[in-house]
């Protein structure tokens, strides 16, 4: 028999513990609150109790641990008894942040561990019913789906709303729907807590034509936990609060003189076993465990309710703007201004001040420092690495290989290769070869970088300029190929040398050039600190 610790003995967590104990599973109860764990041992004299989830998890006769803890602690402590070997069982939602789910299921594959999630309602008897409905088209064509799920309380203070209220019905109207959302939009008010919304509604756009909204609050006068499917043939009605719980209305619409007339008919109880969704959801994970499958809720599906939520609240912090999925990016610093339609990939490191602009991509694996300026359809990446203060205007693609240190700027519509051989037909990833731009250097608009250079610091290329050898420290190059014609001030204007000496008209800045050494300043420090 499988052997479970339940960690977290409050509300919730006391209806785990009681149906694993119904289930003969249950081993031990873990809790910080001492009055918790004193309570839960005289309902469960037979199981032990610890306050301490790490040494819990030092126990080898433990096979699993299921999770029932604040929203905020469940990524550390899932992945602390992935560690320890153990299978969970994770209440949702599995993380509160997109990356951190993605790591965890990740752990989870590479540990060949059970990773399962709590979204109850797939468990329900009649959301399993209703999804069969859907499947043998019996309500025809879905046109739209909604949700209400509203109470007063539970309040919450690491968590809004929309991440504790509505994963279930999100979990839910992905698996009727059977499909992702193209788009997310959210909108919210915040009332009691500031920064934490206490109402929202997230609308879903689905790439088929289906539509779907989810409207959660805990700021309601009264429970209400409805489903509602609407089909060109039928409707059907979910009512969790209601004996009958499952309702099909097959309503239809007929067309009189060119006007929609409503035909309403009599609604159709459909019957469902009484039996409780989260006793369903237990057995479910025991099997799991025993047989070593696949949970029908298990990481990956969680990753996916994930990707809606993170969507979703993209779209409450940008006051309702229409969010894409696949352009749900997830700066890994507040600060950072990404357009709706730019997609950031994860894992990746952005830093504040930095604003990306519309319809720009910056891959996976990419380090963009702070303040920098990222310009309309901009493609980063992957694995490139920017400094500080960088400006990339338009239609600029810096590929794998490309490094630019700080205060680079590169014009509009300028090019960098990465392979100096490239055939359509012949794979040659493994060529890349690399170019670095140094710090303050300037590439002008529709300038060519052939991969495997170095652009000096303070260099200027010209418009138009095809490089294909090394540029010097402050040289002036243009044409095709590249030819040096002059020598540039840190601030930008041309020098004037005579004699090996130059001095800057705009900003009196003192040079000395010589063909050894190249063009270097002699009065005192660079412009910019730090740089030179």
């Amino acid at each position: 028999m499988v052997r479970v610790a339940c960690i977290g003995g409050g509300a919730w967590g006391a209806n785990l513990i009681r149906n694993f104990s119904t289930l003969g599973a249950l081993h031990a109860i873990c809790d910080s609150d001492p009055e918790t764990l004193k309570r839960h041992a005289k309902t469960y004299p037979q199981v032990a109790v610890n306050e301490s989830f790490t040494m819990l998890l030092k126990h080898p006769a433990l096979d699993a641990v299921v999770i029932a803890t604040p929203a905020g602690q469940h990524a550390s402590m899932v992945k602390q008894a992935l560690e320890a070997g153990k299978d969970v069982f994770v209440e949702k939602p599995l993380a509160l942040t997109l990356p951190e789910g993605r790591e965890v299921v990740e752990m989870a594959a590479r540990g060949s561990r059970i990773l399962m999630v709590g979204h109850v309602l797939q468990y329900h008897p009649a959301v399993r019913a209703l999804n069969g409905l859907i499947a043998r088209g019996e309500l025809g064509k879905v046109q739209y789906v909604y949700s209400t799920r509203l109470n007063i309380g539970k309040f919450r203070r690491e968590e809004n709303i929309l991440w504790s209220f509505a994963p279930h019905d999100i979990s839910t109207i992905l698996l009727l729907v059977g499909q992702m959302p193209s788009t997310v939009q959210a909108s919210g008010g915040t009332y009691l807590q500031q920064g934490i919304p206490d109402v929202t509604i997230t609308s879903l756009a689905f790439p088929g034509g289906v539509k779907g909204h989810v409207f959660v609050s805990w700021l309601h006068p009264f429970k209400e936990q409805k489903l509602v499917v609407v089909g060109d043939k039928k409707m059907a009605v979910l009512d969790d609060l209601s004996k009958e719980k499952l309702v099909l209305y097959p309503h239809h619409v007929d067309w009189i003189d060119r006007a929609p007339v409503a035909r309403k008919a009599d609604a159709e109880v459909v019957p469902v076993p009484a039996e409780e969704p989260l006793a369903n959801e237990c057995r479910h994970f025991l099997d799991c465990v025993e047989r070593r499958i696949q949970p029908h809720t298990d990481g990956r599906e969680a990753l996916r309710v994930l990707e809606v939520l993170h969507a979703g609240q993209l779209s409450l912090d940008r006051e309702g703007a229409a969010v894409r999925l696949g352009t749900a990016s997830e700066p890994t610093n507040q600060g950072v201004q990404v357009h709706p339609t730019a997609i950031v990939d994860q894992p990746c490191e952005i830093l504040p001040g930095t604003r990306i602009w519309h319809f720009s991509h910056v891959h996976a694996g990419c380090r963009i420092g702070a303040d920098c300026n990222i310009g309309q359809n901009v493609v980063i990446g992957p694995h490139v690495t920017i400094g500080t203060r960088v400006k990339i205007q338009n239609n600029v693609s810096v590929y794998e290989g490309v490094t630019l240190e700080d205060f680079v700027f590169c014009g509009p519509s300028m090019v960098f290769t990465n392979v100096i051989n490239p055939r359509s037909a012949i794979p040659r990833k493994t060529e890349i070869k690399k170019t670095l731009i140094r710090h303050d250097a300037t590439l002008g608009a529709n300038c060519t970088i052939v991969c495997g250079v170095t652009v000096g610091r303070y260099a200027f290329v010209g418009a138009g300029t095809v490089v294909i050898r090394d540029v010097a420290d402050h040289a002036l190059v243009v044409g095709n190929p590249a030819r040096q014609v002059g020598w540039m001030c840190e601030c930008g204007i041309t020098l004037n040398v005579l004699k090996g000496r130059a001095k800057c008209e705009a900003c009196g800045a003192r040079y000395a050039v010589d063909r050894k050494r190249g063009c270097r300043r002699v009065d005192k420090a660079s412009l910019v600190e730090g740089t030179s």
